[in-house]
């Protein structure tokens, strides 16, 4: 069976324009072209172009994209990263549920809550940072950590949502370079952990010996390492890796 462009695109919920973007890429080419200009698509482009945009959602570059789908091997590998980030998203937002849950038991006093439940899944991992960073930075991190906390405290929900979607999107983009075969100490990797540390220095004035060290808290804390493990379970030593690695190469820190 045949379907029009416009079929398509409402089927798979783009536009038009971007599928004749994904032609022009030589991403997607319609089964035929009419006389009149008319693009015109069969069920194997629709399968090609769901592959498509399972790879977009891992926010894969469109220029990788090509060059995943001609092996199957990555893209295989590929959707089952997806499919793991999927159902890590999926725990969160369980844990997320089940505080929601707990508060309205409580408000319609079914099951009254304790305030801390109010909390469940949402300041437990904030608290746990705080003490493993004091512990290993000593006490002069914690007015760091006061003043980063000053400047979250004035976010609004749309801040704190867009800050996470952010830090999600760039551990992707680590997960996808690290699938990739690239070293820690490559300069792309550096380059993605550019974000990172500009990122954590915007709220924390960490030096080069104090960010050279959250290397080992992404390995040592269950939260940092679980943060970063729900987008990539074999992310975390890769990352940890890489801030070593640029701390010593691009900030100059020299380790004891």
């Amino acid at each position: 069976m045949e379907h029009s462009i416009s079929e398509v695109a409402r089927l798979a919920g783009v536009s038009a324009r971007t599928l004749r973007h994904y032609d022009d890429l030589g991403l997607l080419t319609p089964a035929r072209v009419s006389a009149n200009g008319y693009r015109w698509y069969e069920r194997q482009q629709l399968l090609r172009l769901q592959r498509i945009l399972l790879l977009r959602e891992l926010r894969i570059p469109l220029s990788d994209v090509a060059e995943i789908l001609d092996g199957e091997t990555a893209e295989l590998a590929a959707l089952q990263r997806h499919r793991e980030q999927l159902l890590n998203e999926r725990a969160r937002l369980d844990r997320i549920i089940d505080t929601v849950d707990r508060t309205m038991a409580d408000l319609t006093g079914e099951q009254p809550a304790t305030d801390e439940e109010f909390f469940t899944g949402l300041a437990e991992g904030r608290s746990r940072l705080r003490r493993d960073l004091i512990e290993r930075y000593g006490p002069a991190v914690e007015n760091h950590f006061d003043a980063a906390e000053q400047v979250t405290a004035r976010w609004e929900r749309e801040d704190h949502e867009r800050a996470a979607a952010e830090g999600r999107e760039l551990l992707t983009r680590m997960s996808y370079a690290r699938s990739r075969g690239v070293a820690p100490s490559d300069d792309e990797a550096l380059d993605l952990v550019v974000e990172h540390h500009e990122g954590v220095v915007a709220l924390w004035p960490a030096d080069p010996a104090a960010y050279y060290a959250l290397g080992d808290l992404l390995i040592d804390s269950p939260d940092q390492h679980a943060m970063v493990a729900e987008v990539d379970p074999q992310l975390p030593p890769w990352l940890s890796a890489a801030i070593k690695a640029y701390s010593v190469l691009r900030l100059g820190h020299r380790p004891g």
